[in-house]
């Protein structure tokens, strides 16, 4: 959300788009309120279940007059839906931030999410020890060390905002 606020400076509302059958959206919406109170912007929460309520939450949010812009935590009922997701904040010009890069990759304007290489490669240290005869239960739970950031600039473009250098040279990922 940080980075929506350096791409977006006069950014006054955020909305969370997600599925409420995730068993982590109450997770998440507890830090999106206290991020957003933080930030200083409104949050507004958008439940939806598939395309429809995709576009309908996002024409509700996109038609009030304060700029917003939406976050999309995590989830793979919008991750198996980000075709929708991606045209309708394109449709609604909307800017998103999104947990995972393929959202970017079909036009999304960015992501910011653990790095799945580094993860896959920590996990293959894992599976290492277990058929070295490691019991899996007994083995530390390992957080993220490494987060990627993709940026779109077509969409960027599209949307009318100019990208920070600062945020570029920060990017791993930037698809024209």
């Amino acid at each position: 959300m940080e980075l929506l606020r350096e791409l977006l400076p006069g950014l006054a509302r955020l909305a969370m788009m997600f599925n409420p059958q995730n068993p982590a959206v109450a997770f998440h919406a507890r830090s999106f309120a206290v991020i957003c109170e933080q930030l200083g912007v409104s949050a507004t929460l958008l439940p939806v279940a598939g395309p429809a309520d995709i576009d309908r939450a996002s024409a509700a949010f996109a038609a009030e007059a304060a700029p917003g812009a939406m976050v999309l935590p995590s989830d793979l009922t919008l991750l198996g839906q980000r075709a929708a997701v991606v045209a309708a904040m394109t449709r609604h010009r909307l800017p998103a931030i999104y947990s995972d890069e393929t959202f970017v990759e079909i036009g999304g304007l960015a992501s910011y999410a653990a790095d799945r290489l580094d993860l896959f490669r920590r996990a293959a240290g894992y599976v290492d020890r277990i058929l070295r005869g490691d019991q899996a239960g007994d083995l530390p739970v390992q957080m993220p060390t490494a987060y990627a950031l993709w940026l779109h600039l077509g969409t960027a473009r599209a949307l009318g905002i100019d990208v920070p250098a600062s945020l570029l040279a920060r990017a791993d990922e930037v698809i024209e």
